[in-house]
């Protein structure tokens, strides 16, 4: 019988998958802070090349800006990771093929359609952001089909319970990106570079074509996932998908859109630290969505809350480590003003809030709560609402972001509560 290399069939060791449930986020989230620690060396050499010119500013607000044209089919492949989760951990594995032939289909024709729109887009998002040159918005449309391309390795590898691989495909993309990157902004220190080693960097989903034999024993009869449940689900993961990019992300198009040359390359140092905080320990969070999406007893109830625990912990902790350490860390990096280390503690206050909320909005998600979720995506737009209305200036985006985003952390937070306690009242989890 087919079986990935690194799943086990559930009836057999569905206990053992319990068990293991805080060993693998922990050996994730260890392996996974490779690629972090990389990718901080990346912005350093970048950093460095680029010099005060404006262009390190602008290259990470064109990353944020790929973001947001690669959402459609970032919001598919979220829905599709929990479908695959659930059959993988049911041990349904006929069900299982068949979906995963059907999915490639769905995905298939999703990311032409997300190519296209990405294509008719680019034009006016990047005009109402302010992105000065045709020339940044070609590779950071380059960047944005090659990410589409790649999602569905994603998608896999989380589904199936491939942590390692994920993992490993991590380290490679660091690796490949830090390489090309370094050396090319040598020569052309521009944000073009910088964001056409991102692109080089997705390369290593091609690892992916090593396990080919794995990935889905062929179906006679592709199951498409476009049912009336998953249906459902994809709108309610549109809304954690836009709600986290807004949380995440959604702060630097504004501070594009009003700032520039130096304000712009502060608050961008400044961001690539704090954002770092929620980056670090969110691999933690993939291990939960996982299993949680999977199953949902009473067994695994306690394991997800340490796990859930373990992450918010890890959080804090960084949060207090970022704040006594900021000076050397913009030092690192070759952005240490005054302007950027007075920007980091608001900051960080803001990026804790948003990693609870995160945590909140996928536990919601794989429990199907679907209420809360859809809350999530309301809150996130609605908090990028108001930092495109009040955030004009550096102090003024810093100043509403950690009010909006306490608030946004409440009001979620005091809804899951009353949920997880209606549901512990109702049936055991």
């Amino acid at each position: 019988m087919w079986r990935p290399l690194d799943t086990f069939p559930v009836k057999q060791h569905k206990a053992l998958r319990v068990n293991n449930l805080l060993k693998s986020g922990v050996f994730f989230a260890a392996l996974s802070f490779l690629p972090g620690l990389g990718n901080y060396a990346f912005q350093a050499i970048i950093s460095r090349n680029l010099g005060n010119s404006g262009e390190f500013g602008l290259a990470n607000s064109a990353l944020s800006f790929t973001g947001l044209l690669g959402l459609p089919v970032a919001i598919a492949t979220f829905a599709i990771t929990h479908y695959v989760a659930r059959f993988n951990f049911a041990g349904e594995d006929e069900r299982l093929h068949s979906l995963l032939a059907g999915c490639r289909k769905f995905l298939f024709r999703l990311t032409i359609i997300g190519s296209l729109l990405a294509v008719l887009l680019v034009k006016p998002l990047s005009d109402f952001f302010h992105f000065p040159r045709a020339s940044l918005m070609c590779v950071a449309l380059a960047f944005t089909l090659a990410s589409l391309w790649a999602a569905f390795a994603t998608a896999l590898c989380q589904g199936l319970g491939w942590f390692k691989r994920l993992a490993l495909i991590g380290v490679l993309t660091m690796l490949l990106r830090l390489a090309f990157g370094g050396l090319a902004t040598m020569r052309m220190p521009t944000a073009e570079i910088v964001v056409l080693a991102s692109v080089a960097g997705l390369f290593a989903n091609l690892i992916l074509l090593y396990w080919r034999k794995d990935l889905a024993r062929p179906s006679r009869h592709p199951e498409s996932p476009w049912n009336r449940e998953f249906i459902q689900f994809f709108i309610v993961s549109a809304a954690c998908v836009v709600g986290g990019y807004c949380f995440m992300q959604g702060d630097l198009l504004v501070a594009k859109r009003y700032f520039s040359g130096p304000d712009l390359d502060a608050y961008s140092a400044a961001g690539l630290l704090a954002r770092a905080l929620p980056l670090t320990v969110g691999p933690m969070l993939t291990v939960l969505f996982t299993h949680r999406s999977g199953e949902r007893d009473g067994a695994s109830m306690l394991e997800h809350l340490k796990l859930l625990g373990l992450y918010s912990i890890g959080l804090v902790g960084g949060a207090a480590s970022l704040f006594l350490l900021r000076n050397l860390c913009l030092r690192i990096i070759a952005r240490n003003t005054p302007e950027a280390s007075g920007m980091i503690t608001p900051f960080v206050i803001t990026m804790v809030f948003i990693g609870l909320l995160q945590a909140l909005a996928l536990w919601s998600l794989a429990s199907r709560w679907l209420k809360i979720s859809l809350l999530y995506g309301g809150l996130g737009i609605a908090y990028w609402a108001a930092l495109l209305w009040v955030g004009r200036s550096p102090g003024e985006l810093l100043g509403v972001r950690p009010v909006v985003s306490a608030l946004a952390f409440g009001t979620l937070f005091v809804v899951w509560l009353n949920t997880l306690y209606r549901q512990k009242s109702a049936s055991p989890l």
